[in-house]
Formats: C-alpha cells, structure tokens, sequence
C-alpha cells in the first residue's frame, strides 16, 4: 500500500471508529476494555522502535509509562489544562528520560543493555515512592472530571483520545521502516559495527529511537491516572507492561509496523476476555504460554509466518 493510501484509509478508519463510539454502548465494560487493548498497541509500537527496528531490548518500559502518568499527577495539582496538553507533557517528559538513557547506556549492548534499562525502571520507582508531592508510596487519588468534553462519559473520552493515539504511534512506526531512518536503524540491529564503518550515524540514531520510543510510552502513561482514578508506584511500574511489550512484538512480528498491532489486538484481547470470564491473574500465564507457542510453532510471529507461507506457494 501506497503511503497516500495508507494515511487516507488510517484517517477513515480512525474517523469511522471515533463516529461509531460516540454512540451510547450499554455495558460501559467496553470502553475500558477497548482502552487497555489501545494501550497496549502504543505500548507495543513504541518498544518496537528501538527493540524490532534498532535491535536493542528494553525492559523499562514501566519507567517510561509511569513517568508519562506522574507527570498528568504532577499537572492535576499544579494546574488546570486539558487531558491533551497532559498526553503531550507526558511524551516530553519520558522522551527526555528515553534520550537520557540513551546517552548513559551508549558503551552498552545486548544483555547489558537489557539490564540497564531494567535497572533505570528501579531507580525511577524509588524516585517516586520517596516524593511526597505525587502520594509516594500511599498512592495519589485523581478524581475525573465530571464532564467529558466530547459527548459520552469520561472513559469514553480517554478511550477516543488512545485511539487517537493508537493512530499516531501506528503513523509514525511506518514512516521510520520505510525513510532513510528505518534503514540505519536495521543496519544497526543487524551490525552497528559494519554498519558504523559504512558511515551510518549510529549513535545519533539510537538516542533519536530511545527518545522517540520514551516519548510514545509516556504520551500511552499520561491518561492512566484518569483511567483508574487511583495511582500508586506498585500499579504504574508494573513488571507486566515489560514483558506485555516485549511478548507482542514477538508474537506479531517484530520487524514491520504491523506485527506489534496484530500481536497487541490479539493478546491484549485474549487478555480482557480472561480477565472477564475467568482472572485476572492469569494474565501473564496466557503470555507466557503464547510465547512458547510462537517460538516454536512461528518464531518470526505472525507477520513472519505469513510471509513464508507466500513465499513457499511461490
């Protein structure tokens, strides 16, 4: 598809989603489901851009998307301004985290990198469980607005604003794999050496994906104070948003904007009907075991499989 086909059918589609939920759904219950799914398809993109695209495996994704949420903390008590401006605070303030971790893990690579990136998750949550001003450990209460701007309930609101966002992160993860800047990014995930000897600006590359990645964890963080009315440290760092972006990409596909949306849909629903008709607590089970399932039976995910299957009836 075309890049004109695919913004104007992207718009529509969007279009054609915001059109159809403005309509009053009996069981609310949708609204916050569909909501979970949408973040965990922002969540998935974002880790795709530096853990598909550039090769580098990140497990701090709880510091990105908490600091995203504690920043709407921080703005709900300073001051008054739309959910929005909160989303786009949010998105500046864990861009600049990303690009700060980009700068102190530049000698690292593979498994050290992973583990900086966990031990980042750490440090962060200890900075928050010792601020007073964001609730610390207790946790903080946010009450939502009585009022929706658009018409509908205030979960309405927000899941329209991730759908939104769900759009963007979409947008932008297709732009990179198909610019000069997917390239460089592939070049380094299949050799920075070589490709550094070839003249690709390497590190300048990886601090624009941890940044851009940071950036799209903290605007998918930014509404979850709204969302679930009380945030405390143990909920916002959770090790599942981890292993949740990291298991979506890989049971998608991670090396095309495709692959992190399929495996987030279908986990992320799978999840939600679980969580619904059986636990919650066996959330991060289904995860595991959909690995399993995939690094045996597809382990390039589900893009992957597809594309060998066209390939063999070639």
């Amino acid at each position: 598809m075309s890049s004109a086909r695919f913004w104007l059918a992207s718009l529509a589609i969007t279009a054609i989603l915001l059109v159809l939920t403005r309509w009053q759904i009996e069981n609310g219950y949708f609204y916050f489901a569909a909501y979970v799914v949408l973040q965990s398809v922002v969540l998935a993109t974002a880790w795709n851009i530096l853990g598909g695209y550039t090769g580098y495996i990140n497990f701090g994704v709880g510091a990105f998307f908490a600091f995203g949420a504690y920043s709407s903390v921080v703005l709900h008590k300073l001051t008054t301004v739309p959910l929005p401006v909160m989303i786009a605070a949010g998105g500046l303030v864990s861009g600049l985290l990303g690009f700060l971790m980009g700068c102190l893990t530049l000698r690292l690579k593979g498994v050290f990198f992973a583990i900086a990136t966990l031990a980042l998750a750490i440090v962060a949550q200890t900075l928050i469980v010792n601020w007073a001003f964001v609730g610390g450990s207790r946790g903080i209460y946010i009450i939502r607005p009585q009022h929706a701007p658009l018409a509908g309930g205030y979960v309405q609101y927000l899941y329209s604003l991730m759908l939104v966002l769900s759009w963007l992160s979409i947008a932008i993860a297709r732009t990179i794999e198909r610019s000069h800047l997917g390239l460089g990014l592939a070049a380094i995930r299949d050799d920075e050496q070589a490709a550094e000897a070839s003249g690709v600006p390497t590190l300048r590359l990886r601090l624009l994906a941890t940044t851009l990645s940071g950036a799209l964890m903290g605007m998918a963080g930014a509404p979850f104070p709204y969302y679930v009315t009380y945030l405390d440290p143990t909920s916002s760092f959770s090790l599942a948003y981890a292993v949740n972006a990291v298991a979506m990409p890989l049971i998608g596909g991670m090396t095309s904007w495709i692959g992190p949306v399929i495996g987030a849909l279908l986990l992320g629903t799978v999840q939600q009907v679980a969580t619904v008709t059986i636990s919650s607590a066996l959330n991060l089970l289904i995860v595991g075991l959909l690995l399993i399932a995939f690094v045996i039976i597809a382990p390039n995910g589900i893009v992957g499989l597809f594309a060998r299957r066209r390939v063999r009836r070639r």
